[in-house]
C-alpha cells in the first residue's frame, strides 16, 4: 500500500451560501490523498502503472469550477469523481478549504475533510 498525495491545490473558485461569495468569488485549498496499490509501478517504472497525478489534478479543477453552497458538496464530487474515474485509487481524503472566510473576523480559513472508499 502506499499514498499518493497532492497538496495545497489553489483555485478561485464561487462556493458560498452568501450571495457575494456566488458573485464575486474566493481563494479555496484542495489536499488529496489517495491509497493506491503502487506496487506494479515501484517495479516497472512506468506511469501506466499508478495514477497519473496531472489527471487527478484535472478531476479536481472540474468539480472546483462547479458551484456550490457547502464544502461538504464539493469535497463529496471530488471524492466520488476520484473513485469513478480511477480504479487503482482503493480510498481517498480530500480537505477543502475556503481561505479568509466572511465571517466577520480574521480567520485564516475554514476546511472540511471526508474519506471516501470502495
Amino acid at each position: 500500500m502506499a499514498f499518493i498525495d497532492i497538496d495545497n491545490m489553489e483555485f478561485y473558485s464561487y462556493h458560498g451560501c452568501f450571495e457575494e461569495e456566488a458573485e464575486i468569488g474566493t481563494n479555496f485549498r484542495v489536499c488529496l490523498r489517495m491509497d493506491v496499490d503502487t506496487s506494479k509501478a515501484q517495479v516497472s517504472d512506468s506511469i501506466d502503472d499508478t495514477v497519473n497525478y496531472l489527471s487527478v489534478y484535472q478531476t479536481v479543477k472540474r468539480e472546483m469550477s462547479r458551484a456550490s453552497h457547502l464544502l461538504e458538496n464539493v469535497a463529496e464530487r471530488i471524492a466520488s469523481s476520484v473513485l469513478d474515474e480511477f480504479r487503482a485509487v482503493n480510498s481517498v481524503r480530500v480537505k477543502v478549504s475556503k481561505l479568509n472566510p466572511p465571517l466577520g473576523g480574521k480567520i485564516e480559513a475554514v476546511s472540511l475533510t471526508i474519506e471516501k472508499s470502495r
